[in-house]
């Protein structure tokens, strides 16, 4: 009996600690479905993921190879490229001196080797390239000893400080970019009936946008700004525009892309209040001015900086879609010849084109956040030569850093004999084809280059010696020159605001 109960007591306690081992805290037995399920999928979870760092640094490696498939391209390319360091060097049809000339390079050109010429002892003497010469693409010779490997090397003393890196250039989705055709429109015209005219002519012509004064060449204001009363008072007086939202909704209400020009170093009313800021005469300290009596005060002043900018940052509060900066420049001194005549003060010991391009980032740095363009006016001639005609305008250092350039290309202010023109007053298309072909092959030589928007002619020149009268056909002309270098974009000037609407349409 008493065995009996033992066994049945050994029975009982086994049972229990079979029990109490499959369902230990809780847990479903091993041989639950739950359970099993969640071993199956822990285990294809940690395949996957193998697979998956698998996959990842397969494809890391294939893009440590593509990119360094990328770099060896751009060696090659660039092992195929020289840049012209002559002012002009002559193309020629065969590999030497004799040979004749069948076009001509300016320097900076980029231009593609497609064979070389050795002398006796194995140094390159000649590069057969491909070039563009006179609306053609052509084959030629030139002299390898005028060419430079690295672009940099292109470079003088002078702007060798100059940042010419790659530069972010941005479209605001809220502010898109348009293909402009504008005019320009002074403070006057733009407080008066004449507005409602210009606003009639876009409905019938091609014109899509104005550049209007916002502080123009006198210094005066379009309407009263926070930062004319802090830094130049009088140049509030005689603002015209009481209500700018109302004057600006206007615009935008007739589908108008705004541009606000800002005068920058030119501004008498600012030298007045500030006479130490003034450019002066060493000879007698008195402020220097070109043949129109207008004071330039000096572009190292940074106060004046100061003041631009803010001015800039509320015409784009109140509705600007782009700040366009006029005179960003030095005065005209004779290609510098002046300069020793001149006080500038430059306490900093800059470089013209180091002061105007740090001018153009310092505005750049401020007024982009605001989510509006920037561009910047210079000299036509520029883009065909290789210095900064003593302007402190080098077309690679302003191109870099604002988002639209805009050379002033007007044929009256071309010299006789340039580009081998008698008066290219006389000869708009071939004037305007010239310069900006240039200058076109100038942006070639940065990453970022701005957008060429030139400002071409819609006057007439009486004082140019054989000009010829300005109208519809010659409108017309700058416009297919500048669409024959693939340049879409184009200002008219006329300092009457009276523009030819033939050439427009």
């Amino acid at each position: 009996m008493l065995k009996k109960i033992a066994i049945m007591v050994l029975a009982v306690i086994i049972l229990i600690t079979i029990g109490l081992t499959g369902c230990n805290k809780g847990e479903i037995p091993a041989t639950s479905k739950g359970e099993t399920d969640n071993e199956e999928i822990q285990v294809v979870d940690s395949n996957e993921n193998q697979q998956n760092k698998e996959e990842k640094r397969e494809t890391e490696i294939k893009e440590e190879q593509g990119e360094d498939d990328k770099r060896e391209q751009e060696v090659k390319k660039e092992e195929n490229v020289v840049y012209v360091s002559a002012s002009k060097l002559n193309v020629r049809a065969q590999g030497n001196r004799e040979a004749k000339i069948i076009g001509a390079v300016a320097k900076g050109s980029p231009v593609k080797i497609l064979d070389k010429q050795l002398d006796e002892a194995g140094e390159i003497t000649w590069y057969k390239i491909e070039f563009d010469y006179a609306e053609n693409n052509d084959e030629g010779w030139i002299s390898a000893k005028y060419t430079v490997a690295d672009r940099m090397e292109l470079l003088g003393e002078a702007y060798k400080d100059l940042d010419l890196t790659l530069q972010e250039k941005i479209e605001y989705p809220e502010n898109p970019r348009v293909e402009v055709k504008g005019v320009y429109v002074t403070i006057h015209s733009a407080a008066g009936k004449r507005l409602d005219e210009l606003i009639e002519m876009t409905k019938r012509t091609n014109i899509n946008t104005f550049v209007i004064d916002v502080k123009d060449d006198h210094g005066n204001m379009l309407f009263a700004t926070k930062a004319a009363e802090k830094f130049s008072p009088k140049a509030n007086e005689k603002a015209p525009i009481k209500d700018i939202k109302a004057f600006m909704q206007k615009l935008k209400d007739n589908n108008i892309y705004t541009i606000a020009r800002i005068v920058s170093f030119k501004d008498p009313k600012y030298a007045k209040r500030n006479p130490d800021k003034a450019i002066v005469r060493r000879s007698n300290g008195k402020p220097y001015t070109n043949k129109d009596g207008i004071i330039w005060v000096s572009p190292h002043d940074r106060q004046l900086w100061e003041y631009n900018i803010e001015v800039s940052k509320e015409a784009a509060q109140a509705g600007f879609n782009e700040i366009q900066f006029d005179y960003v420049r030095f005065p005209a001194s004779n290609g510098g010849k002046l300069d020793k005549h001149l006080d500038y003060r430059n306490e900093l010991g800059e470089s013209k084109p180091l002061t105007i391009q740090k001018y153009l980032k310092y505005a750049r740095e401020h007024i982009s956040p605001l989510k509006v363009y920037i561009s910047a006016d210079i000299y036509g001639l520029v883009g065909s030569v290789s210095d900064d005609m003593g302007l402190g305008q080098y077309w690679e250092a302003v191109s870099n850093i604002v988002d639209y350039v805009s050379p002033m290309m007007y044929p009256s202010h071309y010299g006789n004999g340039v580009y081998g023109l008698s008066v290219p007053d006389a000869h708009p298309y071939e004037t305007i084809y010239r310069c900006t072909k240039d200058s076109v092959m100038r942006n070639k030589n940065i990453e970022t280059p701005a957008i060429i928007r030139p400002w071409i002619q819609d006057f007439t020149a009486t004082w140019v010696e054989g000009h010829i009268r300005y109208g519809a056909e010659e409108v017309k002309a700058q416009i297919k020159a500048l669409e024959d270098n693939g340049v879409k974009e184009y200002l008219l000037w006329n300092p009457g605001n009276r523009y030819s609407e033939g050439g427009l349409k």
